[in-house]
């Protein structure tokens, strides 16, 4: 068979330019500029660990740079754990190139072959001590070139940074409290804004009185547009004022109904919808079925809840306008603010900036155009924008609730002879940058005002929305796999980590163990013996192997197993989870066993694996967006309780470690096996089996009764 042509890496293909990844500055230092931001994960360490080992170089000269429409490659969103896949490719293929152009003029200048050159730290050298550097080089050798496809990398054995743990670059400013993160930056001049919204959902703008809030102290402006009304004041203290008198005068539309919080399933079930065949599988022959188990599993609506509100700064200049954002995405920002502003892109510079936000598409976006729309009303100043919980808690995209009813079809001996997989959700993804029409929220206010737009799911070829990991990766003969994404969406949906991939693993692999203790079989033999997946079953045996797989029982305590491959192409990872179940579910210990191919920094792989594991544990065991027919009621952390720092369990990760093989993200691996896992464990412990998340104890309670 003719190996396939070689080809550039994806955002190589869109940015080809050496000269946007790599630049060289006179003071001994190595300027990366991924178009991929910083949200937590850990990636700048992982790819300076990629550049200064392509390079020769030590780690402590790469200095990675934000992520910025002025200078940065356009690498689409930071999303979907792609950022090691796609930039660290890039960035391997550039760093290579780079360090080859440099030898070839090293030896061109030093009249030696580059068969005989050495490279330490930057400096060539050759036989009769001839030396130069990369910083005399830089000068002559233009980067101003595309990547070419026959660039060659060095090998996994030749690698002496990538696939060692190191400490990770962004944690000195963090822990030392510099101002790393965009909510703690102040710009000379700065003034601070806030954002009139409604209570209700789907409410607008009627009328606005602003005699009161013009007498509050500090006031700078009162900026209106159509239904975008807002306040900036030259302190925070003046702007909450002004925003509270602001309020008072405000009289709004009626809003839309939402959904009954308590039948999720039958509102999604009973609403418009696109039905697409996801996939399905005949098979030749196949045993009759004696019986067909018929399950639904569903999820709520889940908050990005993060830690700290959205925020974001904006200035003007003329007609140009510069943003600082910790939106994952800054050029798809700079689209559709583009769009709302009727201004040319280039218009626009958007700069990223650190957040303590979340992995998915929480408000950052949202709260970057309501400080543009602030900033026409300061007069040139910089103006800063920071939701309130409630905005954040309220207005913000949510994950979408999902409910999947799966059939198998079982023969005689109770073998899985046939399966079928619906899936009903409203769409995943609702990101800007991606359409015609904006999908930031105050452009749904303004007084032209855009529709707010009904999320859709990425292709299949992108991982898929609802349908992320509903296809099953175990051998089973003969399969249907179908979406039904609603063309209705009351309460807002965009992408949360994972997509559906958390929910169709969760039901997927809890309906598995109710047929192996159908079957009287151990839940690690039976997954293993439908799988052919080599490193598939290497991750189930290492989490079985390292948890002890199965403890003697114990009154009380339960184990689970859940595994999967995110989006069937990314990380495998499997978990073990020990749950005690006594008033109310407790996680003990997880066990997790995690294939990313090569891992550029094993303790930022076991981070994310761990962060993944954590927030895993919330879902399932607290987290749900509540609603009354009016309003989003889940508006603090007393309403939207997550996990606390005393319900974290012990978390033990192992790694198998493939440098062979190209590397692919570990952020989102952990949550559909984790979240089995403790559904498993639960009913191992209990005897019942909870499908609707979350396992609370009134849940459990429920499907006792059910099942009585």
């Amino acid at each position: 068979m003719t190996p396939p042509a070689p080809s550039l890496p994806v955002s190589l293909v869109a940015n080809p330019r050496l000269s946007s990844w790599v630049r060289f500055t006179g003071e001994g230092r190595v300027e990366i500029l991924p178009g991929k931001v910083e949200i937590g994960q850990g990636i700048v360490t992982a790819l300076a660990q990629i550049a200064a080992d392509e390079l020769d170089v030590d780690i402590s000269r790469v200095d990675m740079i934000r992520a910025s429409t002025a200078t940065s490659p356009n690498e689409g969103v930071t999303s979907g754990s792609l950022s090691i896949q796609q930039s660290g490719r890039a960035l391997r293929h550039v760093c290579a190139e780079v360090r080859q152009r440099l030898l070839v003029a090293a030896s061109e200048r030093l009249g030696v072959d580059t068969s005989l050159l050495d490279i330490d730290d930057g400096t060539i050298s050759g036989p009769g001590n001839v030396r130069t550097s990369y910083w005399e080089l830089a000068g002559d050798v233009s980067l101003d070139h595309d990547a070419s496809v026959g660039a060659a990398a060095k090998t996994a054995a030749n690698r002496a940074i990538a696939g060692r743990s190191i400490k990770r670059v962004d944690i000195p400013d963090k822990v030392f409290a510099r101002p790393r993160f965009l909510h703690d930056r102040a710009l000379p001049g700065l003034l601070h804004g806030r954002v009139l919204r409604p209570d209700i959902s789907g409410a607008k703008l009627t009328a606005l009185d602003e005699t009161a809030a013009r007498t509050v102290p500090g006031l700078v402006a009162i900026a209106r547009d159509g239904g975008f009304a807002g306040v900036v004041a030259d302190r925070e203290v003046a702007a909450e004022a002004a925003l509270n008198a602001l309020r008072k005068g405000a009289t709004w539309s009626a809003g839309e109904p939402l959904p009954d919080e308590n039948d999720l399933p039958g509102f999604l079930k009973s609403q418009p919808v696109e039905t697409t065949t996801i996939d399905t599988r005949t098979a030749a022959s196949t045993n009759k079925a004696a019986r067909t188990l018929r399950r639904q599993y569903t999820r709520p609506y889940i908050a990005h809840a993060s830690i700290a509100p959205s925020c974001a700064m904006a200035r003007w200049n003329g007609d140009r306008v510069q943003v600082w954002t910790h939106s994952q995405g800054v050029y798809l920002l700079r689209a559709d603010l583009a769009i709302v502003l009727r201004l040319p892109a280039e218009n626009i510079v958007v700069e990223h900036m650190e957040g303590a936000g979340c992995y998915g598409h929480n408000a950052a976006d949202d709260v970057a155009l309501d400080a543009v729309l602030l900033a026409k009303a300061a007069g040139g100043r910089p103006v800063r924008v920071q939701w309130s919980r409630h905005d954040e808690m309220s207005h913000a995209p949510f994950g979408a609730a999902m409910a999947i009813e799966i059939a198998a079809d079982l023969d005689a001996d109770n073998e899985i002879v046939g399966w079928r997989h619906a899936i009903w959700s409203n769409g995943h993804a609702a990101r800007p940058g991606r359409a015609a029409q904006p999908a930031l929220l105050a452009a749904t206010e303004i007084a032209n005002p855009y529709p707010r737009m009904i999320s859709t799911n990425p292709p299949a070829a992108n991982g898929g929305g609802g349908d992320r990991n509903s296809v099953p990766l175990y051998d089973f003969p003969a399969w249907a796999i179908t979406s039904h994404r609603l063309l209705t969406m009351p309460v807002r949906t965009s992408a949360l980590r994972t997509l559906g991939a958390q929910a169709n693993v969760f039901a997927i692999e809890s309906l598995l163990d109710e047929i192996a203790v159908l079957r009287d079989e151990d839940p690690v033999a039976f997954r293993l013996r439908h799988l052919r997946d080599e490193r598939a079953k290497d991750v189930i045996r290492a989490a079985a192997r390292r948890a002890q797989w199965k403890p003697e029982k114990r009154t009380g305590i339960g184990y689970g197993v859940g595994f999967a491959r995110y989006k069937n192409t990314g990380a495998y990872c499997a978990a073990i989870a020990e749950i005690e179940g006594s008033d109310d579910i407790r996680v003990r210990r997880l066990t997790l066993a995690v294939d990313v191919g090569e891992a550029i920094n094993p303790d930022g792989v076991i981070n994310q694996i761990e962060g993944g594991a954590i927030q895993a544990t919330s879902w399932v065991l607290k987290e749900r967006a509540r609603f009354d027919r009016t309003r989003i009621t889940s508006t603090s952390w007393t309403d939207y309780p997550i996990l606390t720092f005393s319900e974290v369990p012990a978390v033990d990760v192992e790694i198998i470690q493939r440098p062979e093989i190209e590397p692919v993200g570990a952020g989102e691996a952990a949550h559909g096996p984790v979240t089995a896992a403790i559904a498993n464990a639960v009913h191992d412990c209990l005897g019942v089996r909870v499908r609707d998340l979350p396992i609370t104890r009134d849940k459990i309670i429920a499907a006792m009764e059910l099942a009585s």
